[in-house]
């Protein structure tokens, strides 16, 4: 990133409290810029109801933006998220597939609602992901991978649009982690020691679990051995669980692993041992393929379907107006309906877009 070419520009950072925006805003200050700092509120304000750490993560924002001089700005897109990001999440679980919604959340929210409320006021958009930008020779902006493997989240971000890509940029997407805790020690960060925020973005200490169950309830079935047709237990409803979990099941006689799901019968199917066949495929299906500057894959690829430092070398086969079968080099765990497969050039440099999985 060269930062003087950004001198002319305004740039909205969206600080959230945590260690890695908050470099961001250093990043930017020690190059000479004075961006603007924008918390996007998610959480509820009825402490009751959420266990959010909305109010520590504030204090953690007000003293970045104190100490760099910036101007920080309370921007609410709860009403946004709770009816784009948590429709889109209840209506997939309902119908037994496997969201992400901080995959849409950084599509409808970060870059989406905070931009038609006041990121449409700037020219560029500055966030904590580990992810980098390139430019081609044709001036085409691509999402490139971070070099933590680890770390990397340009799969959070294989959803926005080109629009929005132009929009973005990441200081810290070059960093590795451990280079990004070095940094907020050594300029006395508040939150330099502060650990990094696990599961869905605001959640806080109200895990996924009782995040379904508040919108959907119990609804108790059947668990049926998949190779024999045996009822083992029962579970409290087809939507607490995911293809290819293992633990946290609580079903007696195992290990298990749920290998399908019957939504109308709400039957799950459970096949037994450390590492069954039934929990592994290396083709299948996707549709809807969104590209995220509008230029369609390789036949060769690399890919995702959850966020691991791993990717898995395939072909693409393409069956119809974004639609692909994915060939696997080797047999995949866990692949189930409504995962995003984020799909990559051969050499997992730069980012395509991705697909739903519709098995």
């Amino acid at each position: 990133m060269k930062y003087e070419d950004l001198r002319d520009k305004r740039i909205a950072v969206l600080l959230s409290g945590g260690v890695d925006s908050a470099v961001v805003v250093h990043e930017l200050a020690s190059h000479g810029l004075s961006p603007d700092c924008f918390y996007i509120k998610i959480g509820s304000d009825d402490k009751d109801e959420w266990d959010c750490s909305m109010e520590e993560d504030m204090e953690m924002a007000t003293a970045v933006a104190r100490k760099y001089g910036c101007r920080l700005e309370v921007v609410d897109c709860h009403r946004d998220y709770w009816d784009q990001v948590t429709r889109y999440t209840m209506d997939k679980v309902r119908a037994g597939e496997t969201p992400n919604p901080d995959v849409m959340c950084n599509r409808l929210i970060k870059f989406g609602a905070f931009d038609a409320k006041r990121g449409r006021d700037y020219d560029l958009i500055a966030t904590g992901h580990y992810a980098q930008t390139e430019v081609d020779a044709n001036s085409t902006k691509w999402l490139t991978t971070s070099p933590d493997p680890v770390k990397d989240q340009t799969d959070f971000l294989a959803q926005i649009y080109d629009w929005q890509l132009r929009k973005a940029i990441f200081p810290i997407g070059h960093y590795m982690k451990d280079e990004v805790r070095q940094i907020a020690e050594r300029e006395h960060l508040v939150n330099a020691r502060r650990k990094d925020s696990q599961g869905i973005c605001f959640l806080g200490k109200i895990d996924y679990t009782e995040y379904v169950r508040r919108f959907l309830g119990e609804q108790p079935g059947d668990v049926v051995e998949m190779e024999t047709g045996r009822k083992i237990g029962q579970h409290r409803g087809h939507w607490f669980y995911t293809i290819g979990q293992r633990k946290g099941l609580g079903f007696g006689g195992g290990p298990w692993f749920i290998v399908k799901k019957d939504v109308e019968q709400n039957l799950l199917y459970v096949s037994h041992g450390y590492d069954p066949a039934t929990a592994y495929k290396q083709d299948f299906p996707v549709h809807h393929f969104h590209s995220i500057n509008g230029h369609l894959p390789e036949e060769k690829i690399t890919f995702k379907i959850r966020h691991t430092p791993e990717f898995h070398r395939a072909t693409l086969e393409p069956v119809g107006q974004g639609a692909y079968i994915v060939h696997s080099a080797d047999p995949i765990h866990g692949v189930a309906p409504g995962q995003f497969c984020v799909v990559y050039d051969a050499d997992h440099h730069r980012c395509y877009g991705s697909a739903e999985i519709t098995i």
